[in-house]
């Protein structure tokens, strides 16, 4: 009977896996729609029975991924901010091999990203945390991702020998992404604040704190 139970475990394995990749596929539709959408008429403007014709869904489907229109704001709001960062971290410890170049490399990022972003990327941002005040655990998901990321980044540095020894891994990382969210939520509610000369400013804030002089 053994063999028989495997077989039978695989299939509905499979299954489950059909079933969620084609869940992860429709939300992904729902979410290109709205931004399309958001993007050409506004976000006001938009109504879910307009996202739902855009991405060709019923609404019960749509309500089966997003509880509301704030729901859905909210998830494209925290895939602007933290969607891309882990694979960006990722490719920069692949690619760059000591932490004053990573770090580089992340502003040169960030900033490239930034001028990409629109008035409603801004508002997008904006909503994101907002969408999960309610949902502690889904903060603390986020929250400890992001902070896991720039930990490994900050700990990879030590053992290259070119960090900083006068505070402990944790600390820097918070010292990062604080400052980061700080410069992208300020930016977020002013369109006239100096967002690159902060970054600038940033870029050389973790040079003088992170590495050490001639790594």
């Amino acid at each position: 009977m053994q063999p028989h139970y495997g077989i039978f475990m695989g299939i509905v394995e499979t299954q489950v896996g059909r079933r969620e990749k084609r869940k992860q596929e429709i939300r992904a539709r729902i979410e290109d729609a709205a931004y399309r959408l958001f993007q050409r008429h506004g976000i006001e403007e938009t109504s879910i029975e307009h996202i739902c014709q855009e991405a060709d869904v019923a609404r019960r489907t749509f309500y089966g991924h997003f509880p509301n229109k704030h729901a859905l704001l909210g998830g494209l709001g925290i895939n602007r901010l933290y969607s891309r960062s882990e694979t960006m971290l990722r490719e920069l410890m692949a690619n760059q091999h000591t932490t004053r170049g990573r770090l580089e490399a992340m502003i040169d990022y960030i900033e490239s990203s930034f001028a990409s972003m629109n008035n409603i990327d801004r508002q997008l941002v904006l909503v994101g945390p907002t969408a999960f005040a309610e949902d502690q655990e889904r903060q603390r998901e986020i929250g400890n991702s992001a902070m896991a990321s720039f930990t490994e980044l900050i700990r990879s540095g030590v053992e290259l020998g070119d960090v900083n020894d006068h505070f402990s891994a944790d600390m820097l990382a918070t010292t990062v992404v604080g400052t980061l969210n700080m410069i992208t939520i300020s930016w977020c509610m002013d369109e006239n604040y100096p967002v690159f000369a902060k970054l600038e400013e940033a870029r050389r804030l973790f040079d003088n704190l992170i590495c050490k002089d001639g790594a």
